[in-house]
């Protein structure tokens, strides 16, 4: 057991220096200042990793940390010292694929390729032609492990693919691992358009961005029932470089809201449990979800479950296992339901009547570890139910580990 232990440590401390030395530039320190300078230049690089990644800039190797730089990712260094200063002059661009991969068909490559450059296309005044000829601007092949571009592949996982900023020679190239389980559906590997979409942006000037809902976030974030878009920051970031489209220069992508920011609110929140959650949204319909997929029949309308039809729509829900009870809070009532879709007599009634301190309409409510967290605005109260009491009222983003802002 011993010798699993040192070997797994030392596999560990060997990952974390090498993720460092080629995302973030760290250069161990050599000779005699080693052993003082190198904790500090360590913990410095890791700091900034961390404030990369949106973790806690504690510069300790937490789980946290460990689980990011085990998420598979890009090739490209993270801190880019040329960042927005190369871009195509030409506004037509060709693009050649000299190596297919040995998991698709050229033919689903080939889509893939065209579709992920449209998206780009659709951003700025730029148009995309695949070429056979061997003077294209861009190169794109298939390579496994030593490709002689001084970035070899780790085989599946870890890195999937790398790209070149524009220029000459093989400036704007893009190479992905044949390793991976590449696919073109939404089943489990890697999604051969969210990669090639991301390496795309690198060929035309793109630096990595800290922004988690961007494409040009380094992490591979591309989830099975996705829907590939630019984000706001993207297409901000490549319009600077090249400029708007004549056409819909007004519709922009949402922008991924910032965690911390202390007036974030939530639009729901729900309690995962093993089998079923109930979402409702700003409609008169209602979902079940059953292992994070929808059940066939829905969405259903809430009138199921006795509401008059004046009531169009639901705020928040809560769910009480032991009695099978859901209480449904709409505008500044509460409605108790029984499990035979039938509203309990009495019933509605005003929020703080069966929920003392609880004074004003709510977003959101969820139950967890014993307390029940409702949410108005960018605050959140915490309620115990036992004794039937608001013990706490703090910002809403404190469930993303941000800190309370002193005052509020």
């Amino acid at each position: 057991m011993t010798a699993v232990f040192c070997v797994c440590s030392l596999k560990l401390v060997w990952m974390k220096q090498v993720y460092l030395e080629k995302f973030y530039n760290f250069n161990p320190v050599t000779g005699r200042q080693k052993r003082a300078a190198e904790p500090d230049s360590f913990k410095a690089k890791l700091r900034e990793m961390q404030h990369f990644f949106g973790l806690e800039e504690s510069g300790d190797v937490d789980p946290q940390t460990i689980a990011a730089m085990r998420r598979a990712r890009c090739g490209l260094s993270d801190v880019e010292p040329f960042r927005r200063m190369m871009r195509w002059t030409n506004r037509t661009l060709t693009y050649r694929i000299s190596r297919l991969g040995s998991k698709l068909t050229a033919a689903q490559v080939r889509t893939a390729f065209r579709q992920a450059w449209k998206l780009w296309a659709q951003a700025v005044p730029l148009k995309f032609r695949r070429q056979r000829r061997s003077d294209a601007d861009i190169v794109i092949s298939f390579n496994n492990k030593d490709h002689e571009d001084g970035s070899p592949f780790d085989g599946e996982g870890g890195i999937l693919a790398h790209a070149f900023f524009p220029g000459s020679g093989i400036g704007g190239d893009v190479h992905f691992d044949d390793e991976e389980a590449w696919t073109t559906t939404n089943a489990k590997g890697c999604n051969l358009l969210a990669v090639p979409v991301h390496e795309f942006g690198h060929s035309l000037g793109l630096p990595h961005s800290s922004d988690p809902g961007a494409i040009m976030f380094p992490a591979y974030n591309f989830g099975m029932h996705n829907v590939l878009q630019l984000s706001f920051q993207d297409v901000k970031d490549i319009q600077e470089i090249y400029g708007k489209r004549k056409i819909n220069l007004d519709r922009l992508p949402p922008k991924t809201p910032d965690k911390c920011d202390p007036m974030l609110s939530f639009d729901a929140v729900t309690g995962m449990q093993q089998e079923l959650c109930c979402m409702s949204h700003s409609g008169p319909q209602y979902w079940e979800v059953s292992s994070l997929q929808v059940k066939h029949g829905y969405p259903r309308n809430i009138s199921e479950f006795g509401f008059p039809s004046t009531v169009k729509s639901i705020d928040a829900a809560l769910y009480f296992r032991e009695t099978r009870l859901i209480d449904f809070f709409i505008g500044g009532e509460c409605w108790r339901h029984e499990k035979l879709r039938q509203i309990m007599e009495g019933f509605p009634k005003p929020i703080a009547h069966e929920w003392p301190g609880v004074d004003s309409p709510v977003d959101a409510a969820v139950a967890h570890d014993g307390s029940v967290y409702f949410f108005a605005g960018p605050q959140q109260l915490e309620f115990n139910p036992k004794i039937r009491q608001v013990m706490k009222t703090v910002s809403a983003n404190t469930w993303l580990q941000c800190r309370e802002i002193a005052g509020s």
